[in-house]
């Protein structure tokens, strides 16, 4: 009796081990087909997430350029990863009667709003401060407040003015000091150009007798626009801003020639223009053709005057952004084409730099001689009766 019961204890020992064995098999394929399974879940939604990012984080060439050679209300200094270093500006506003005023930082780099304005994103005042308010529907309407603020371009504008006092306010008090001296240092540097101004266009245009009225304006103009176009090239802090690629400065600065030219207008001037001597008189009489001609000639000057200088200067920061974008554009594809790309680009970039320092002198001096000879023209003396003679 004792010997079957070992027996089958035995027995039930052996099944026993068996079952385990089986068990431990068992749960050891089901935690590999789990660990299996977690990791190809793991691998399959990493792929998503990095497809998801690649395609939130995809370079975008249009933006970036427009980015920089537009204005804002901070002026971004380099983005670290998710950190945007930028210097934030003083926001003013004009709104139901009362100027409003904080620091732009308040905005979070145009991701939030604050005290009821924001940065439009899009519609027709993309990238303007709008005031948001709710409507009897319950619908935000956008307006746009009387906007002050002191942006990218009007620092660089203030920037740009101080540096032009400081320089002449120096070199004024050298020559007071030093009278017929040799000039040196800041004064030597500038006195070229300042002579180059006066001899080769100012008194070539106007004349001796005439050009030391119209002379401070177009030295003013000239260094304004030069010193600008200088530092819109530095590609960091202080520079980098497109002021004189923007359309309201170039506006701006024509307008001021048309004004002059304009209030300087003689007799003669305004004769010519109202009835020009030497077309016959069927251009005149019954369609007055030719003062037509004439009238429309004096607007077209100046508007010249600013799409000239705006085209010219944003074309080049664009030409020499696009070079750097291409090396992005390649290295998204692959990066081994962005390697290569990036020697022809900043190879390219660099002669655009070497290209913009001669359009940022040439573009002044194209600005300031044609205002000086719209002032030339405009006060000019006819004498027909010697002429005929």
């Amino acid at each position: 009796m004792f010997k079957y019961i070992c027996l089958i204890v035995s027995k039930l020992r052996i099944l026993n081990m068996q079952l385990s064995n089986k068990i431990k098999t068992i749960n050891k394929n089901f935690w590999s087909f789990s660990i299996l399974f977690l990791l190809f879940f793991a691998t399959f939604q990493t792929t998503n997430a990095t497809e998801e990012n690649h395609e939130k984080q995809k370079f975008n060439a249009g933006e970036m350029i427009i980015e920089h050679i537009g204005d804002g209300y901070e002026w971004h200094i380099a983005t670290i990863g998710e950190t945007h270093l930028s210097i934030p500006l003083p926001v003013i506003l004009f709104q139901d009667g009362k100027f409003v005023s904080f620091c732009s930082s308040n905005f979070h780099h145009g991701h939030e709003s604050y005290q009821g304005f924001k940065i439009a994103h899009e519609g027709k005042y993309k990238g303007k401060i709008v005031h948001l308010l709710t409507n009897e529907k319950g619908e935000e309407i956008e307006t746009r407040p009387i906007d002050l603020s002191i942006t990218k371009l009007v620092l660089s504008l203030f920037m740009g003015v101080f540096l032009i006092a400081w320089l002449f306010i120096s070199i004024s008090r050298s020559y007071q000091k030093r009278g017929m001296a040799a000039p040196k240092g800041m004064q030597s540097m500038l006195e070229p150009i300042i002579l180059f101004v006066r001899d080769d266009i100012a008194k070539s245009s106007l004349g001796e007798k005439n050009y030391k009225k119209y002379l401070p304006f177009l030295l003013t103009i000239f260094f304004f626009i030069f010193i600008n176009n200088l530092l819109g090239l530095i590609p960091f802090f202080p520079g980098g801003a497109n002021l004189t690629g923007n359309i309201a400065v170039t506006l701006t600065l024509a307008i001021f020639t048309f004004v002059i030219t304009t209030l300087s207008g003689n007799r003669n001037y305004w004769t010519h223009i109202v009835n020009a001597p030497g077309v016959p008189w069927w251009l005149k009489i019954p369609v007055p053709l030719m003062p037509i001609v004439e009238l429309v000639g004096v607007f077209t000057k100046p508007f010249v005057l600013m799409v000239r200088l705006f085209a010219n200067i944003t074309a080049g920061h664009i030409i020499a952004l696009g070079f750097i974008s291409l090396i992005f554009i390649f290295g998204e594809m692959q990066p081994a084409l962005g390697y290569g790309v990036s020697i022809v680009s900043v190879v390219f970039y660099v002669f655009m730099g070497l290209l913009e320092l001669l359009v940022a002198f040439i573009q002044a001096y194209v600005f300031t001689l044609l205002s000086a000879l719209y002032f030339g023209m405009a006060i000019e003396e006819h004498h027909h009766a010697e002429e005929h003679h």
